[in-house]
């Protein structure tokens, strides 16, 4: 599949089927990551994939009891690791970038794995501290996301979405982006206008 077909496929699954995800295809969504680009090519972050049942249980009562987590055969779980980011980048680098790091090693996965045939959703709704438990994290690093993965069960409606005028601009902020779609594919539903 390739990357605009990956982007269109995407949706966010929350019901998967039992059967495992193989583990070349885990492998194969974790090589990515080291292809993401990251603050300084520091990669500070660490990914903690959890498997585990148990693991999983805990995940979805972390993540406020939402069961589709313990459902998924496959949770990776993105932790930032602000001390290493620190080091070159000072406090912009713990507030920032190592979180901009995890995001985008997930933003890789998530969509190495729709391009390989499987389902996910990101949630990043939970409770920081409990999640760290889990996965035992210790103190210096911070869980940003955790990505369900398996094969979907469920196919979703197509959600709206905002209109690009309202997300893109052109040299400044609030000024109109003159913009067209060159891929009618890509069009959704859009949300109506809220005052």
């Amino acid at each position: 599949m390739d990357f605009f077909e990956a982007v269109k496929a995407r949706h966010s699954i929350r019901a998967f089927e039992s059967r495992p995800v193989e583990e070349d295809r885990v492998n194969r969504t974790i090589e990515t990551v080291n292809l993401a680009p990251s603050a300084g090519d520091l990669q500070a972050y660490e990914i903690v994939v959890v498997k585990d049942s148990r693991r999983e249980n805990e995940l979805a009562k972390a993540a406020g009891g939402q069961g589709f987590v313990a459902e998924a055969p496959v949770c990776p779980v993105f932790l930032a690791y602000p001390e290493r980011s620190s080091r070159k980048y000072g406090r912009r680098g713990s507030e920032l970038y190592c979180l901009q790091d995890a995001t985008i090693a997930a933003s890789y996965v998530q969509l190495a794995a729709t391009a390989l045939g499987l389902a996910s959703t990101w949630v990043g709704a939970f409770d920081e501290e409990a999640v760290a438990k889990v996965v035992e994290a210790p103190r210096s690093k911070r869980p940003i996301a955790i990505l369900a993965i398996g094969y979907a069960a469920e196919t979703p409606e197509i959600t709206p979405r905002r209109r690009i005028s309202e997300i893109v601009c052109s040299e400044t902020s609030g000024a109109p982006y003159p913009f067209s779609f060159t891929d009618e594919s890509f069009k959704r539903p859009t949300w109506e206008a809220r005052s």
